[in-house]
């Protein structure tokens, strides 16, 4: 009689399972949707940081050296960036203008560099840049909020 009732409710279920006693084990379908409930593949997985501006950068620390690059502000004398040892790769810009008059910034504009300071990528890591500027060279880390 059990048999009967579960064949009848659940005829595809029923015989894709295993049947003991009074319970049906569904075993190749209950793994197959732990699997595919819980898995990631072929899903990308979008990451949002914003950057942050000139202005709110300016507003914590009135004295920071900072540029824009690629719409986004890099800011120098980071201590655990001083310490790291980077190797300068190709030149991607410069420094086209100087503003320290307000907080409005534009791509390769800066506060304290002077303009025509060379702005390299380094080999090491994506998120800091080097500048180099009368025989000087600085490391600049991206500002982000996170």
């Amino acid at each position: 009689m059990e048999e009967e009732t579960y064949d009848r409710l659940f005829p595809t279920i029923y015989k894709r399972g295993y049947y003991i006693g009074s319970k049906v084990i569904l075993w190749p379908e209950c793994i197959s949707v732990i699997y595919s409930g819980c898995s990631n593949e072929g899903e990308a997985t979008t990451v949002i940081i914003d950057s942050i501006d000139a202005e709110e950068v300016l507003t914590l620390d009135s004295d920071a050296d900072i540029f824009q690059y690629d719409g986004v502000i890099y800011k120098t004398n980071i201590d655990w960036v001083e310490e790291l040892s980077l190797t300068k790769d190709v030149e991607i810009g410069e420094i086209k203008t100087k503003n320290d008059a307000n907080t409005d910034f534009k791509d390769e504009m800066s506060n304290k560099l002077p303009v025509g300071a060379k702005i390299f990528s380094t080999k090491e890591r994506g998120d800091i840049l080097i500048v180099e500027s009368e025989g000087e060279i600085k490391k600049y880390l991206v500002i982000v909020e996170g």
